[in-house]
């Protein structure tokens, strides 16, 4: 498939409005707490009867500090015996959550997220993973697409030794940016030095992929100053890189309020940055995948969207869509059969419900006919930039024109300014649409309200 990328700086600002990113469709606002943990349990238990293979997430909430920018759920301290008990709470959890599934399922992907997953000890690392394997059926032969997000400043070749011997073949690092003066401005002092030396660690002992995470629109940020850090990553050749948008919401998250707003980029200069971004990760031969994602064209998820079989879940871009997700820790969101749950957001909480021998989910969605369908719809535009009809048709039993009549006539705009292409046989996002994915596939959402409206969702670019 056609892989390009046109940045249009009109049809930017015109539709540059906020809006969901579709890693859950319906989106976490419609999750609700009459889905507790006895619905989780029975869909669980249903879900065997599949024998599809299990993806598996933990969330490690901890952090040595704060970046201001972030909106993640963690809990910061300088006390790393904090994370003993939580990770007590943590091991009963999985021993509950791999009672409700069959020992035959094996677990095709598995990822620690955070906060900072590299925060705990080597011991504890090796336990957790010994722990899940107690429980779970994982992959012993590095088949899985086992991953975790790493701190540079939380780690160091001994560090991702251990990681790549109980299991990871996989690893995100946070970078953001070089500039010191944008690392002052946002407390994530970082240098250099660290980073690459985890990235060559990494190397070194044959992960697979490395993906590099990077923000636009931070304080003191301009052209020029991203455009040396951008230059620096694309030296060391990445396999991925997430280069995502800075949403200011000091309103929303605390942290963000130490960021004074007078030092961030104008909307303008954010959007040079962007496509200064765009046009030096292209010449350098890497693709959009989509949102904020680029990789090589050799890249798995390269590949997966040019064969049709990219996938997106709560992790981003995935290629294993026939996965059941089983979501483990605070605030984690997991995804089986036909629903999705999410755990509890503190800690406290998250140990009175384990202590109490429940699974400590709170709220969550069983999706209707209707919701899985538009989910259907949505992911195959985001992950691909395209939708045959007569394919959606034949899975869902409809007629297309008549069952989204109204969603396609809200796209004729659209389509009229160039976003996409639509005919009878289905809709193709063009080059200069494809930064604006989200738009087209909010057409689909009968959830979202007006865009006036929209006060859980950043902005799109």
């Amino acid at each position: 498939m056609d892989q390009t990328l046109v940045f249009d700086q009109e049809l930017i600002e015109k539709y540059d409005y906020a809006g969901p990113r579709y890693t859950s469709y319906p989106t976490a606002p419609q999750f609700h707490d009459g889905f507790g943990p006895d619905h989780y349990c029975e869909k669980a238990t249903e879900s065997n009867a599949s024998g599809d293979p299990l993806s598996l997430y933990f969330h490690l909430p901890f952090c040595d500090t704060v970046c201001y920018y972030c909106a993640c759920n963690k809990v910061v301290t300088k006390d790393r015996a904090q994370a003993h008990p939580y990770l007590q709470s943590l091991h009963r959890e999985i021993a509950m959550q791999g009672d409700l599934f069959d020992r035959s399922r094996k677990v095709e992907q598995l990822h620690w997220g955070g906060g900072t997953p590299t925060f705990i000890s080597h011991d504890e690392m090796r336990e957790l993973m010994q722990v899940t394997g107690e429980h779970f059926n994982l992959a012993d032969d590095d088949s899985g697409e086992y991953s975790i997000e790493v701190d540079p400043r939380e780690a160091n070749a001994e560090t991702i030794s251990l990681l790549r011997e109980i299991g990871f073949n996989r690893m995100s690092l946070g970078v953001q940016d070089f500039d010191p003066k944008v690392q002052r401005a946002v407390n994530r002092i970082q240098s250099e030095q660290q980073t690459l030396e985890v990235l060559q660690a990494a190397r070194d002992e044959g992960f697979r992929s490395i993906s590099i995470d990077l923000i636009y629109g931070l304080s003191f940020q301009s052209v020029e100053s991203f455009a040396r850090t951008l230059d620096r990553i694309i030296e060391v050749g990445p396999d991925r890189l997430s280069v995502f948008n800075y949403a200011h919401l000091p309103e929303r998250f605390m942290p963000q309020r130490r960021i004074n707003t007078e030092d961030l980029p104008s909307p303008e200069e954010k959007l040079d940055i962007l496509n200064m971004t765009i046009e030096h990760l292209t010449a350098a031969g890497y693709v959009f995948i989509g949102m904020d994602h680029f990789a090589r064209p050799d890249d798995e998820l390269a590949k997966a969207q040019r064969d049709g079989t990219l996938y997106r879940n709560f992790q981003g871009y995935s290629t294993h869509s026939e996965c059941d997700l089983v979501a483990m820790g605070v605030t984690s969101i997991g995804m089986v059969a036909n629903t999705y749950s999410q755990n509890v957001r503190t800690l406290d909480e998250y140990t009175q419900e384990i202590d109490a021998g429940k699974l400590p989910i709170f709220r969550g969605i069983e999706l209707s006919e209707d919701d899985l369908l538009r989910r259907d719809v949505i992911t195959r535009l985001i992950c691909h930039f395209q939708l045959d009809f007569s394919s959606v048709e034949q899975r869902w039993g409809i007629s297309f024109a008549e069952y989204f009549a109204a969603d396609l006539g809200r796209l004729d705009s659209m389509r009229q300014d160039g976003l996409l292409e639509m005919d009878e046989s289905g809709i193709r996002v063009l080059p200069r649409g494809r930064l604006l994915i989200r738009n087209i596939c909010m057409e689909f959402d009968r959830y979202l309200p007006p865009a006036t409206q929209q006060k859980n969702f950043s902005r799109v670019i």
